[in-house]
């Protein structure tokens, strides 16, 4: 075949060029050489350069058939044909552009060399429309469609610019400023084009239409927010903007006239842009980031935003108003705008609930990504650009309430001068400077390939080489997704390194790489992300980072991370305190170093527990060795007590005496309860094994009391004279027992050996040991043997016989009812057998009149009126309260005394065993059932998490929003849900309370039944 006649490609030649669907991609360059007259080698040539070489011929052979002179002349110029190839084969979405106008390809025959003139593109988007928006609807879409043209032209130029670039990631800034500006100009293009179409000759009259004089002396600014404002706009972004109005000096136009034509201007402009129309809308102009949002008028004037800002604005806002710029309109008003907030955003930091509100604001970020997405999200998953636009703008606030130079709109014109201040290292700002751009640039390679808002990076193979291809950051998938992945872990530790680090070389010997924070600078920092005593936590940070010894450097490498850690949590001013006190007792110890240099999660877990608790915190300090739980979830599971009475057995066998018997036993059971903490905080344990968990330790610990305290007294028959048993009463004997609860028991024995008032006495000694033995500063056990016979008035310790006859003779119905939740748990097994056997008759009788009955609820509504401290709410007290923890346990031991003779299976001393089988029973409506549950359930949970909290027990659901955020971070609730936790509460309880009311009064009505 003659040499000049075009031939097909081989499939090697495609393959080497680039080309993956070889038989159709050589049919089609063939066929492409053969039409335009271009040699194969030259179209290869070119093809080898294109992100997709296969996408690419086909758009071009499609051009080709539109403006087939166009076409072949570009192809024949070996420069511009690179452009064209590299542009086509990078964005189907600006193909289909120039397969809708091949008369704008002419934009590949010059090199674009640098960025256009932001002058010279306003100018010319203006030209485009000057004129033709006087006339109706139709020629208005023509205005917009000659507007949009315009635009995607020199949207193509910038892509050439980009696209050719020998280094496109240090250009990505400016390509982005420059989509800004060119939003900006299209923008003022559109709101041209609004006062042509608004304006009308005087005398004339039409709906929507104003007197020219009144359009022209109407002053609109349109301020540039988000990535417009900050300069760093996408090929495809939404366009954020707040409208401002005035009135020209001199007019007579009244204020509200110029906001009716400056919202009927406002709204012309956005049709301009985003409205459907011939040619396809550019992107959508967001207004959502004014006043009041969706449902804030489009339109304020200037004095109008400045008192919305000074009495309503939430934190956010302040921080959305940090990229605030004049974009379009009228720019004097603009800059007036700018200035008017500017101080109020340089002082929100110092708001009350500003770090509250910056975590929520994350959190709903976060919240929003659906599962599939996290791991493949470009902006909002982990280690993506808004980790890095996140952390810049709160280290802007918390250091421009005082340094002006780092008042900048840019990410990384702030990042740069952070690190000119000093607040940045100058290593790590260049760092993450070079990931924020690799971040952008697969962000705009993303979305020019669709010229779709898109922040996806894709799954499949073929799809990433493209991208690898177009961003030149690599030839294929698996080297980009290395890229990728290297650059988001990269990322996730910004918020450490850039926020954290500058803290320890503010007091402690680090190589500085051009750190210089002030102590009052670090406190700035420290305050700004919730440390409520700055001064403190770096007296604290120095003192652990201080010196040159293995601890001092390890915890110098771990404490920005730890840091991090700690403000996440409710009080990270004592977690830190805590944390101190805790190295200072192990800080030399190689496992303690070692696990916190290399387990991460043992070192999270940690600051978690000790920034939520006080209460694991204290523990903790007296077991500091229990730290090494944190390594493994084994370690954190409730020992049974079978396990534990092993143990115990072999504590009182070892140990001659009682009191060196106890001394032990009380040390297992701070370190069983501080296991039991660590479970609850770290969420291993539900409320109902947290019950029987601690019901456990505390059984495991009077038992063993007991057992050393008898056999230190028995005689010569091996044996003290006496059978004797400890039956637990209350939450203890349901093993429902809570942080902080009181046990309550009753004392029971026999005579043996000893008999009459020896034994009594006997009794009576065990009693008192066992109260003294017990006794623990650090961990109180409060024994409480408040529900026995006679109460407070009667003997500590009864023979079985004394209980007997008492039931028989004097038993009241509150009586039977406590013993409902009898249990033996420590001491001769047969004693326990028998005491239970007893209760049963009492418990469990065969019929209950109506009087009975009517004293159990006489009782509960004096327990509601009188025994509620004095100016409590009824509504927040845990135990006592309307619909709480009261409510579901007297309902259930109504429907036991009622029904348990004739439902065997209702005789459990457990509440919420007992209501399950109410419902089995059909006692009780299963959804009735499952109110008083979640009532009790989580009643339960924040009484236990107000002691972990606190430290302290208490029953009352604090008012106070720190406390009660503290509550609600150890229930599992996000930042800041304080208030959801209380209307949580509250309507779980209102709930809980119909169905008691209707059950257990025989009324919904909130009153004192007739008795």
């Amino acid at each position: 075949m003659p040499a000049s006649v075009p031939t097909e490609p081989t499939l090697t030649e495609l393959a080497r060029t680039g080309f993956t669907s070889l038989d159709s991609s050589a049919e089609r360059v063939g066929e492409l050489a053969r039409a335009s007259g271009v040699a194969t080698g030259l179209l290869l040539d070119a093809f080898a350069i294109a992100a997709d070489p296969d996408d690419a011929v086909i758009a071009v052979l499609q051009l080709h058939e539109r403006a087939p002179d166009a076409v072949s002349a570009l192809l024949a110029d070996g420069q511009a044909a690179a452009r064209f190839v590299r542009v086509l084969g990078a964005s189907r979405g600006l193909a289909d552009f120039f397969l809708r106008h091949p008369d704008q390809l002419d934009v590949f025959a010059e090199p674009v060399v640098a960025i256009p003139d932001p002058d010279d593109v306003r100018s010319d988007l203006l030209a485009v429309v000057d004129g033709r928006g006087t006339g109706g609807p139709d020629q208005a879409e023509t205005a917009w469609s000659a507007l949009r043209v315009q635009y995607r032209r020199r949207l193509a130029e910038l892509a050439i610019f980009d696209l050719t670039s020998v280094d496109p990631v240090a250009i990505v800034d400016l390509v982005a400023a420059s989509l800004a500006e060119l939003a900006g100009a299209a923008l003022d293009a559109a709101l041209d084009l609004a006062r042509q179409a608004v304006s009308l000759p005087e005398g004339e009259r039409a709906f929507g239409r104003f007197p020219a004089h009144e359009v022209e002396a109407t002053r609109l600014a349109i301020i540039g927010m988000g990535k417009a404002g900050a300069s760093e706009l996408n090929y495809v972004s939404d366009v954020d903007v707040i409208f401002v109005a005035d009135v020209a000096d001199g007019s007579d136009l009244g204020a509200d006239r110029a906001i009716e034509i400056a919202t009927r201007l406002a709204m012309l402009t956005m049709k301009a842009i985003s409205a459907s129309s011939v040619e396809p809308d550019l992107w959508e102009v967001d207004p959502n980031l004014r006043p009041e949002g969706k449902d804030g008028a489009l339109v304020r004037t200037l004095d109008s935003h400045v008192q919305y800002y000074d009495r309503w604005a939430k934190s956010w806002e302040f921080q959305a108003l940090l990229k605030a710029r004049p974009l379009a309109g009228d720019r004097a008003l603009g800059a007036r705008y700018v200035e008017a907030v500017a101080p109020k955003v340089w002082s929100s930091a110092s708001r009350e609930n500003f770090v509250e509100s910056v975590q929520r604001m994350r959190e709903r970020v976060t919240a929003h990504i659906p599962d599939d997405e996290i791991d493949i999200q470009v902006k909002l998953g982990p280690g993506g650009l808004r980790d890095i636009e996140f952390t810049v703008q709160l280290l802007q606030l918390v250091h421009g309430r005082t340094d002006a130079s780092v008042h900048q709109a840019g990410t990384l014109p702030a990042l740069a001068a952070l690190a000119d201040a000093g607040y940045v290292g100058r290593v790590e700002a260049a760092e993450f400077a070079h990931d924020y751009r690799v971040l952008r640039l697969l962000e705009h390679r993303l979305q020019l390939e669709r010229l779709r808002r898109t922040h996806l990076m894709p799954r499949g193979d073929a799809e990433l080489r493209v991208i690898g291809r177009a961003s030149g950051l690599a030839p294929n998938a698996t080297q980009l997704r290395e890229v990728w992945q290297s650059t988001r872990q990269r990322v996730r530790g910004l918020h450490e390194r850039l926020f954290y680090r500058p803290l320890l070389s503010a007091v402690a010997a680090l190589p500085s790489s051009g750190l210089s924070l002030t102590s009052e600078q670090a406190e700035d920092r420290l305050a700004a992300i919730g440390f409520r005593d700055p001064r403190g936590a770096l007296a604290h940070i120095g003192a652990l980072t201080a010196g040159v010894s293995r601890r001092a450097t390890i915890q110098r490498h771990l404490l920005p991370v730890m840091l991090g850690w700690f403000a996440e949590g409710a009080d990270p001013d004592y977690g830190l305190l805590a944390f101190r006190r805790l190295s200072d007792k192990l800080g030399t110890t190689h496992w303690y170093l070692r696990l916190l240099r290399d387990s991460s999660e043992a070192g999270h877990r940690l600051t978690r527990i000790l920034a939520g608790s006080r209460y694991a915190g204290e523990l903790l300090e007296r077991t500091p060795e229990s730290v090494a739980w944190l390594e493994d979830d084994d370690d954190l599971r409730p020992r049974t007590l079978a396990v534990l009475s092993e143990e115990t057995k072999a504590v009182v066998a070892r140990h001659g005496t009682a009191e060196a018997a106890a001394k032990v036993l009380r040390t297992a059971r701070r370190r069983e309860v501080l296991r039991l903490a660590f479970a609850a905080i770290l969420e291993r344990i539900t409320v109902e094994q947290l019950g029987q968990a601690l019901s456990d330790v505390t059984e495991n610990l009077v038992r063993g009391l007991v057992d050393a305290i008898r056999a230190e007294g028995a005689g010569e028959f091996a044996d003290d004279g006496i059978e004797f048993a400890v039956i637990g009463m209350g939450r203890f004997g349901g093993a429902e027992l809570g942080f902080g609860s009181d046990a309550d028991v009753m004392y029971v024995f026999r005579p043996g050996r000893l008999e009459g008032e020896a034994a009594q006495q006997r009794a009576q000694k065990i009693v008192s040991e066992l109260i003294r033995l017990g006794s623990d500063a650090h961990l109180p056990l409060d024994l409480d043997a408040d529900l026995r016979p006679e109460g407070r008035n009667g003997v500590l310790a009864r023979s079985l016989d004394a209980y007997r006859s008492y039931y028989e003779r004097w038993s009241l119905t509150w009586e039977a009812q406590a013993l409902l939740r009898a249990r033996g748990v420590a001491g001769d097994s047969a004693l326990i057998r028998d005491f239970e056997a007893l209760a049963d008759t009492v418990r469990y009788p065969a019929e209950i009149d109506e009087s009975a009955v009517r004293e159990v609820k006489r009782i509960k509504a004096r327990v509601e009126n009188e025994r509620l401290p004095q100016g409590a709410d009824p509504t927040r007290h845990l135990k006592l309260g309307r619909g709480s923890l009261s409510d579901v346990e007297w309902f259930v031991q109504l429907l036991q005394l009622e029904h348990a003779s004739s439902v065997p299976a209702l005789r459990t001393t457990s509440t919420l065993a007992a209501l399950a089988e109410a419902v089995e029973a059909q006692l009780i409506t299963p959804d009735d059932a499952a109110l008083l549950r979640a009532a009790w359930v989580f009643a339960s949970r924040a009484r236990s998490a107000l002691t972990l909290w606190l430290n302290k027990t208490t029953d009352v659901l604090p008012v106070d929003r720190i406390q009660l955020e503290g509550v609600a971070r150890l229930l599992e609730y996000p930042p800041g849900s304080a208030s959801m936790l209380e209307q949580d509460y509250l309507q779980i309880t209102r709930r809980s309370r119909a169905v008691f009311e209707r059950g257990f009064y025989g009324t919904v009505e909130r009153h004192e039944p007739s008795i």
